[in-house]
């Protein structure tokens, strides 16, 4: 076990002097730039934290939809074979809310500032804090 300060804490403390301190002290090109970063460290401790449960989750759905175990990459290739090859359609009990359920979880990953996110999720509140 590793001692603390925890790695998401640092990385949330990084984020926030970058956008707190040294955000409002640039200027044209440099506020893009640093914005672009900031960008990318949200995302990055978005995969830490939200990516592990929801990758359980996916997991749970593909192995109960298909009936059967394997890991996250197997499982969606079977699926996928199971979609192309008309085994599996808009029909098949739990398909439409499992891919439903993933995408949504995905999105909250890499775009919960997007508008059909927050639309299906019912949250209007605008994540970015620019």
């Amino acid at each position: 076990m590793q001692d603390t300060p925890a790695a998401i804490d640092v990385l949330d403390t990084v984020i926030g002097h970058l956008r707190n301190r040294l955000l409002p002290t640039l200027e044209g090109r440099a506020v893009f730039e640093m914005r672009v970063t900031l960008s990318a460290l949200e995302l990055v401790r978005r995969e830490f934290t939200l990516k592990p449960a929801s990758d359980a989750a996916e997991l749970g759905r593909l192995g109960a939809l298909l009936g059967s175990s394997g890991d996250l990459e197997s499982l969606n290739s079977a699926l996928c074979l199971g979609i192309t090859s008309g085994e599996m359609d808009v029909s098949t009990p739990g398909l439409l809310d499992h891919l439903y359920r993933t995408a949504l979880e995905k999105l909250a990953v890499d775009q919960p500032n997007y508008g059909a996110y927050k639309l299906a999720t019912g949250n209007p509140a605008i994540h970015n804090k620019d």
